[in-house]
C-alpha cells in the first residue's frame, strides 16, 4: 500500500492530508485561521502565528485516524507556480514538511497552492482524466482570481498558463467585504449564500472586462450604495453573488473565444457557491470541486504527490 501525505498552510485555512493509492480516497483535516469580528482578513506575521500553532494539532487529528507508513510527502511551497510567487505563511507547512520528510526518510515533492486546487478539483469532480489533456481551470478565491489554460507535463504534472486575471479585487475579498458590512462573520461565503437563496428580488448584473480580464472593485461600491439606501440583506448578498457569476462567466466566454474549446474546472472557494455554480453549469462545459475540497485543503497537494512520485 502507498500514502501520500499533503500538507498546505494557505492564508486561511491550516490542512493536511493522506491520498489512500490502493482506495484512491482521501482523509483530510482543516482548521480555519480565526480572524476578529469585523475584520476582513490577517496579517501574513499572524497567518503564520496561527499556523505555527494549529499544524502540529492537525496533523495529529490526521494521524490518529490514519496508520500506515507514508511514501511521499508534497507540500504547497508558494502561491502560484510563476518565478517569484511567494507569501510567508507557506514557510510554515514547507519547513514542517521538510522536517518529516527528513525524519521519514521519504521524498518530499513542493507543489504550488494553486495547482494544488485545481488538483482537489479534478479529484473531486472524478475528472482526474483531464490531466492528459489541455483544459481550462478557474481559481476563484479570497487570494486569487485567475483563469490558467493546463496542459500535460511530464516532468511536473501539468503546466499552467495565466490567460485571465481580476485587475484589482479578488472574488473572495469582494465577498467577504460585503459579508463584514451585512454583519457576517469572516469568511463569509457561505452566510452570504444563505441570504441570497432567501432573495427574491430581479437582479440586473453586468460584468467589467478589458480584454479577457476582469475589474471587481466597482461591484462593492454598488453593494454599498444600494445597503445605504435602504436594500435589504437578502437582496444585497444575490446582487453580490450576481455580479461576481458575470463576471467569472464574462472571463471564461472571452478566454474561450480566444483560445478555443475547452472542458473548464472550477477551483476555489467562491466556486462552492450554488447560485454561482447552477448559473455556470448551464453555460459551460464544466465541472467543479466538491465543496469539502473547493476551499483551501491539502487533499489536491496529496494526489499531486502521488502522481509525481510515479513519475
Amino acid at each position: 500500500m502507498s500514502y501520500y501525505l499533503g500538507i498546505d498552510t494557505s492564508n486561511y485555512t491550516t490542512s493536511a492530508a493522506v491520498y489512500d493509492d490502493e482506495k484512491k480516497v482521501i482523509v483530510h483535516r482543516k482548521k480555519l485561521l480565526p480572524v476578529r469580528q469585523g475584520e476582513c482578513g490577517l496579517r501574513q506575521s499572524d497567518a503564520v502565528f496561527h499556523h505555527v500553532q494549529q499544524l502540529p494539532q492537525i496533523i495529529d487529528e490526521l494521524f490518529s485516524e490514519f496508520h500506515g507508513d507514508i511514501t511521499a510527502i508534497g507540500v504547497s511551497a508558494k502561491p502560484r507556480d510563476v518565478e517569484g510567487s511567494y507569501m510567508p505563511c507557506f514557510t510554515v507547512g514547507h519547513g514542517t514538511a521538510k522536517i518529516l520528510s527528513s525524519v521519514m526518510k521519504v521524498p518530499l515533492y513542493e507543489f504550488s497552492h494553486q495547482n494544488g486546487h485545481i488538483a482537489a478539483a479534478l479529484y473531486s469532480s472524478k475528472k482526474t482524466e483531464l490531466i492528459g489533456e489541455r483544459f481550462l481551470a478557474f481559481h476563484v478565491s479570497g487570494g486569487t482570481t485567475e483563469a490558467v489554460i493546463v496542459q500535460p507535463d511530464n516532468e511536473n504534472i501539468f503546466h499552467v498558463e495565466l490567460a485571465a486575471k481580476t485587475l484589482d479585487l479578488n472574488a473572495g475579498q469582494l465577498i467577504d467585504r460585503i459579508g463584514v458590512m451585512l454583519g457576517l462573520g469572516f469568511p463569509c461565503g457561505k452566510e452570504l449564500e444563505k441570504l441570497a437563496v432567501k432573495s427574491t428580488a430581479q437582479i440586473k448584473a453586468k460584468a467589467t472586462l478589458k480584454d479577457t480580464d476582469c475589474c471587481l472593485s466597482g461591484i462593492e461600491n454598488v453593494c454599498r450604495k444600494a445597503f445605504e439606501s435602504g436594500m435589504s440583506k437578502e437582496d444585497v448578498s444575490l446582487l453580490c453573488l450576481k455580479y461576481v457569476e458575470k463576471a467569472v462567466s464574462g472571463m471564461c466566454e472571452r478566454v474561450i473565444k480566444k483560445y478555443g474549446e475547452m472542458p473548464v474546472i472550477f477551483a476555489g472557494g467562491v466556486m462552492s457557491d450554488k447560485i454561482i455554480k447552477d448559473s455556470l453549469s448551464g453555460k459551460f462545459t464544466a465541472y467543479f470541486a466538491e465543496p469539502e475540497f473547493s476551499a483551501d485543503n491539502a487533499g489536491g497537494t496529496a494526489f499531486l504527490t502521488c502522481l509525481k512520485h510515479k513519475l
